[in-house]
This record gives structure tokens, sequence and C-alpha cells, in this order.
């Protein structure tokens, strides 16, 4: 049973992360496999019918849209760029996925208005009445895989991304 091997000089770990990176969310394409917990709770608490239209489809299929994988984009990237560390945001969210792949007493600042909250997020924080960090520790709020990444390559890795209609 192999899982994958890499040469040692390409392992991604922790020890390229440094002051000054940045920080690129790549989109998710729904709660994916994380939070359904919670999201039967809200359901059916609020009484709400999987067939209740929503954001153009019905909220079943928004709720149970096919989890994106990151694996082509990612071996894309890393044929031409320096990626610094990888953090899927899965259960735990962005407060426990990122923090995972910085170095001790190293912080992440993440403006949470640099991307848009898919609507369902919105729905389920509302509808649940959750607070917001615990939204940020369940779901992963619409960033599904994060990258750290040297500042100067920013520009050419999110012009891949959207070339790869990643928005």
């Amino acid at each position: 049973f192999c899982v994958g091997v890499v040469e040692r000089d390409r392992i991604i770990d922790r020890s390229r992360v440094h002051k000054g990176n940045a920080i690129i969310g790549i989109s998710a394409s729904g709660p994916h496999s994380n939070g359904y917990s919670l999201i039967r709770r809200i359901l059916e608490t609020s009484h709400t019918p999987l067939d209740m239209p929503f954001d153009g489809r019905t909220i079943g299929q928004v709720l149970l849209e096919p989890t994106r994988i990151y694996v082509k984009l990612v071996l894309k990237l890393l044929k031409h760029h320096q990626l610094n560390a990888i953090a899927h945001i899965t259960g735990g969210g962005l407060t426990e996925n990122l923090p995972r792949v910085l170095p001790a007493f190293t912080e992440a600042r993440i403006r949470r208005t640099s991307w848009q909250r898919p609507a369902i997020f919105n729905w389920l924080q509302q509808q649940g009445n959750v607070e917001p960090m615990e939204m940020l520790r369940t779901f992963n709020c619409g960033i599904g895989l994060v990258l750290v990444v040297p500042e100067d390559e920013v520009d050419d890795i999110l012009t891949t991304c959207r070339l790869d209609k990643l928005p």
C-alpha cells in the first residue's frame, strides 16, 4: 500500500513559510463534506424542504454540490511556481487548518472581506443563528484550499487559477 513518493527536497511543509509570504484562497464548490451534522440540524429546525428554491437551484442541490478536487491545479502550479505550504480547508475550517501549515510563533492575517462568501453559508449562519467564529471553525466558508506563496508569485498563480476557471 503506497500513497505517494516525493523527493525530500520537494516536500511541501512549513519550513519554507516566512514573513511576507502571501496567502491565496482557492474557492470551494460548497460545504464539501464538512459541517453536515450542523447543516442537518439547521434544515430540521428551520423546517426547510430540500426542494426549496435557492440561488437558481434547490437548496438540496446546492448542499450536495460535489467537492471540488484541487490536485490537477496544484500539480500544474508546482511545475512553475513555489508553493511554500498548502492547507486543505476541511473540518476545522480556516481557523484550524491554516495554522497547521505555519511555523511555530507565526500567524496569518486574513481579511474576511477579501472574498465573497457563497450565499449558502450566509443562509446557514442566519437560519442556524451560528456565531461568526463557529462558522469559520465548522465550514470552509467558500475557501476550499489555501496556498502560502512568495509575494512575487501571487499574480502569476492567480492567473493560472483563473485560467483553470477557479475564481
